[in-house]
């Protein structure tokens, strides 16, 4: 696993971040020896393609096929983004890494400016974690004063600068256009594609933007080779993984383990199910996904393969588990509101129908539900899905539609006696993840 990418158990947290400390874990030796032997752009992007890295934000793209995408002979300014608006629910591990070792994410795209021909780039902050964003902006100082970032890196010739932009916390600009639109002093809103990024992104030019996580693997993987990060995941599957574990656990927090894992272990590490209690349900990759039954889960490995076969998605690698205390409709009513208040409105079918599903759901919860309300749940889910610009429509949805799949009964429990199936003594005993009055 990467020794460098997040704080070392043990390590002072106050400093590790620091760029002498970076380097003592061999921080900057793949940018040093790219300067140095000039290695050719297109030998980087075809380690990154061996190394089956996969991007780390949520679609899973591969990291390789995607700068391969960026036009090297075109005549003018090309850009780089890093996405870290990281404001998808369960999510917590981006912040970490920019938290705990920001430099590994200065070192991963000033590499990736080199291969793909690009000066600039630019690092979008959640911001409603403004302490991060400020020392993300020290450790660019720490990087300029050593002549690591900045005109004729090394004496090199190349030249690359960073800089650090932070969002106002708005869900929808962790799409990738509408990033792009905040960034140039804009509303935040998706834009229609084509043309794609890789063709027109930053201000009209060349544009390619990874995660976090994704720009944070690249110096490990130039140290280790491809063909090496590879063989720590699996096929199609290269590498090691942060998952963030929250809910029902005994230890939640941000774990980094091999791709193929499985999940059982994974468990394991988050100290086990809280008080002892039974599994119910899992949200493997984030509040958009899909949610699976415990006892599915329980049968995967944690891949972009395997959790796709079991019905959902791998996502950004948040994992929320519930236990048997939880109401599955209050669960729901908590995601749709998000939803419906995070849609940009600008695509009528999610403005409209995120309202719908939330009014919906609510009215269940609260014991008004009536036995139509499944089919209207679904009808509604899909005129949403696949009808608007960007995929926030699909990902309130989702949610929806795999919480009825999986718990019907306990919907129509709800609808048919007006109370919630779980008994309130136990609801919610013990939870951090849902806030709120118990059915």
């Amino acid at each position: 696993m990467s020794e460098h990418r997040l704080i070392l158990e043990g390590v002072d947290g106050d400093k590790a971040w620091r760029l002498k400390e970076y380097e003592s874990r061999g921080g900057y030796s793949a940018l040093r020896r790219i300067l140095a032997e000039k290695i050719p752009p297109e030998k980087i992007i075809a380690e990154l393609k061996a190394s089956a890295l996969r991007g780390r934000g949520g679609a899973g793209f591969p990291t390789g096929l995607k700068w391969s995408f960026m036009p090297r002979a075109f005549p003018g300014a090309k850009y780089l983004a890093c996405n870290s608006d990281e404001g998808e629910p369960g999510t917590f591990k981006d912040r970490d890494i920019l938290r705990f070792n920001p430099h590994s994410v200065i070192e991963g795209m000033t590499i990736a400016g080199y291969a793909m021909g690009c000066e600039r780039g630019y690092n979008y902050i959640h911001g409603e974690i403004f302490e991060v964003y400020q020392r993300f902006e020290e450790a660019l100082a720490e990087a300029r004063a050593a002549n690591l970032l900045g005109a004729d890196i090394l004496g090199s010739g190349f030249s690359f600068e960073l800089f650090a932009h932070h969002g106002y916390g708005a869900y929808i600009c962790g799409e990738e256009t509408a990033l792009l639109e905040s960034i140039e002093g804009k509303k935040g809103q998706p834009r229609f594609k084509p043309p794609f990024p890789a063709s027109f992104g930053l201000y009209g030019k060349p544009t390619t933007i990874n995660n976090t996580e994704t720009f944070a693997s690249v110096p490990f993987i130039m140290n280790m080779g491809g063909e090496g990060f590879l063989n720590l995941g699996k096929p199609n599957n290269g590498g090691t993984k942060l998952f963030s574990v929250s809910g029902h656990v005994n230890r939640p927090g941000n774990y980094e383990i091999k791709l193929g894992t499985p999940f059982s272990e994974l468990l394991e590490l988050a100290g086990g199910m809280r008080g002892g209690r039974k599994i119910k349900a899992v949200i493997p990759g984030g509040s958009s996904a899909p949610v699976l039954p415990g006892e599915v889960m329980m049968a995967c490995t944690m891949d972009y393969d395997s959790i796709s076969k079991a019905g959902s998605m791998l996502g950004s690698g948040a994992v929320i588990v519930m236990d048997e205390t939880t109401c599955m409709v209050k669960a729901l009513e908590r995601l749709s509101y998000f939803y419906f208040e995070e849609s940009c409105g600008q695509c009528t079918p999610c403005r409209e129908g995120t309202g719908w599903l939330y009014r919906v759901v609510h009215r269940i919860e609260h014991g008004n539900g009536r036995p139509e309300d499944l089919d209207l749940l679904n009808s509604v889910t899909t005129n949403i899905m696949g009808r608007t610009i960007c995929a926030l429509g699909d990902a309130a949805s989702m949610p929806v539609q795999s919480f009825v799949k999986h718990f019907r009964s306990e919907f129509e429990f709800h609808i048919d006696n007006k109370r919630c199936l779980v008994s309130p003594d136990v609801q919610y005993a013990g939870s951090d993840i849902y806030v709120g009055p118990s059915c």
